[in-house]
């Protein structure tokens, strides 16, 4: 087993699962913006429409508060910031289940284009883009792609640039306006950039559980890509861009799982039975209880994650797997409890609770599930699987 020394030997800083002055300073910024423009009501009312996004809420969180380029340098046009601050504004937008591209532009489709040659034009270009806000960007993977990537490209690459293939269940593919592809070229693996109105790309859009992520199979017949890294260089970029969004939906997954338990303790502590507050029964009271303590928890695992990834830790993969193993279930188990204390109320289209459920259960499966990520744990920390019980009297071959 690992004795708590990083994978490479060094030994690794104290995380620091506090937040700044800046931190707390920008999420207040991102919490009033989303309290004005993203309430229950609001996001309910955007289900019942086409668009694949909230396109005035996306240019005001992306642009005015400038939230999309916080992971980008500033001598390419961004923040200059690092996955800590990105952790705060995934928070916010899980509070709220914010119906905007965030994760997927630009934490992860930003993320793999840091990977590249900055000093080409055709990363340079959409890097800059993304980071204003200007358009939005997804790595082309099924949603449920863990860290480390599909094992193979569905989509297949010409000597030209030339795509050809399809890739089902690619988050927020509907309002891309840039699709990340990793596709398996001529010369082996590697990532091109597509401009998703190009001749020869289809989006498909299929029914989600989540309806504020929207999910499309993307068909490239012949489409034109732009090549990015190839190699070595495109499967790491494709690899680290997944591990950042992996360890950052921990942070909405935190959010998730904040807005249930504040919800289910104000609703328990206002309904009243027999003359008394819900909330006071001793029985709901060990429940709620039970739930801060694995909220406590799952926000220290998002916090560490988030740190490690903004620190360049060598534990980073320790610390992301750790985190979507605990904070995934604790986000479906808030979710739920928040739905049952409401009772009747609770299980209502016009209650916003099915809509931190679907969330909590959507996220649950995004970049790997819970189960993926202990196997992927037990292997980074050498810790062997356990061996299956034998019947009594049997004897090992």
């Amino acid at each position: 087993m690992n004795d708590g020394t990083p994978l490479n030997g060094t030994p690794a800083a104290d995380p620091d699962l506090l937040y700044s002055a800046e931190e707390d300073a920008l999420r207040d910024a991102v919490r009033s913006l989303l309290a004005d423009r993203s309430g229950p009501a609001t996001v309910l009312a955007g289900l019942e429409s086409a668009a694949a996004y909230d396109t005035g809420l996306w240019r005001a969180l992306a642009t005015d508060i400038g939230a999309a380029g916080l992971l980008v340098p500033e001598e390419l046009g961004g923040a200059g910031a690092s996955a800590r601050e990105a952790a705060v504004v995934l928070e916010e937008t899980g509070r709220c289940v914010a119906p905007v591209p965030y994760l997927t532009s630009a934490v992860i489709a930003v993320t793999a284009l840091l990977g590249c040659d900055l000093g080409q034009a055709d990363v340079a270009a959409p890097l800059a883009a993304l980071a204003g806000g200007n358009t939005v960007g997804v790595l082309a993977v099924p949603l449920p792609t863990a860290p480390g990537g599909p094992a193979t490209p569905t989509v297949r690459a010409a000597a030209d640039g030339a795509l050809t293939g399809r890739v089902t269940s690619v988050a927020d593919a509907a309002g891309a306006g840039l699709l990340l592809v990793p596709a398996e070229g001529p010369d082996g693996p590697a990532l091109y950039a597509v401009e998703a109105a190009a001749d020869g790309v289809r989006t498909d859009p299929v029914t989600p559980l989540d309806l504020t992520r929207p999910l499309g199979h993307v068909t490239f017949d012949g489409a034109p890509g732009r090549l990015l890294a190839a190699g070595d260089r495109a499967r790491t970029a494709v690899a680290h861009a997944l591990l950042t969004g992996a360890g950052l939906l921990a942070s909405e997954q935190l959010g998730v799982a904040e807005w249930c338990l504040a919800e289910t303790v104000r609703h328990t502590a206002e309904r009243t039975q027999f003359g008394r507050p819900v909330g006071s029964f001793q029985a709901l009271k060990h429940r709620m209880a039970a739930l801060w303590l694995e909220v406590a928890s799952a926000r220290a695992a998002a916090r560490n994650a988030a740190d490690a990834l903004a620190t360049g830790s060598a534990d980073a993969p320790v610390a992301v797997a750790v985190a979507q193993a605990y904070c995934a279930p604790v986000a479906v188990r808030a979710a739920q409890e928040c739905i049952q204390l409401h009772g009747g109320i609770g299980m209502t289209w016009e209650h916003p609770a099915h809509l931190f459920l679907k969330r909590a259960k959507s996220d649950e499966l995004a970049l790997g599930s819970p189960g993926r990520h202990r196997e992927a744990l037990a292997g980074l920390v050498a810790l062997d699987a356990p061996q299956a019980s034998m019947p009594p009297g049997s004897r090992r071959s």
